[in-house]
């Protein structure tokens, strides 16, 4: 794959957004790793899901992988409160199915629990 093919278009938000950052590992198995990859595919995506997440507040959300380590970005309105967001969207339907599903393919990182954590930012170049 060329380094071209790892480039993503972003989309415009209208408003002011802020956006969080999270990492988590998968386990270090290609199958499950394929598996994992498969789920999150637009035509295998669970329909609930993604309306859970879009109702919670999250405009857009991106995983990427590299190895095993995944990164997650979610934009959300600059007002919101992410904590809130977060926890919000665990009660829409199938949420708590998807997240126990998903456990099966991750692992925590290291010293931490089983869960996506927030990163810290350490550098940004905002024009």
């Amino acid at each position: 794959m060329s380094l071209q093919e790892k480039e993503y278009k972003v989309a415009e938000l209208s408003g002011e957004t802020k956006r969080v950052c999270l990492a988590l590992d998968l386990k270090d198995d290609p199958e499950l790793m394929e598996k994992y990859k498969w789920y999150h595919k637009p035509e295998n995506n669970w329909q609930e899901i993604n309306d859970g997440i879009i109702a919670s507040g999250v405009q857009i959300m991106d995983i990427y992988l590299i190895d095993n380590h995944m990164f997650m970005i979610c934009d959300v309105a600059s007002e919101a409160d992410f904590d809130e967001v977060w926890n919000k969207m665990g009660t829409y339907p199938r949420q708590g199915e998807w997240a126990e599903l998903m456990a099966t393919f991750q692992q925590a990182l290291p010293g931490r629990k089983l869960e996506w954590v927030k990163m810290e930012r350490v550098f940004t170049l905002n024009k």
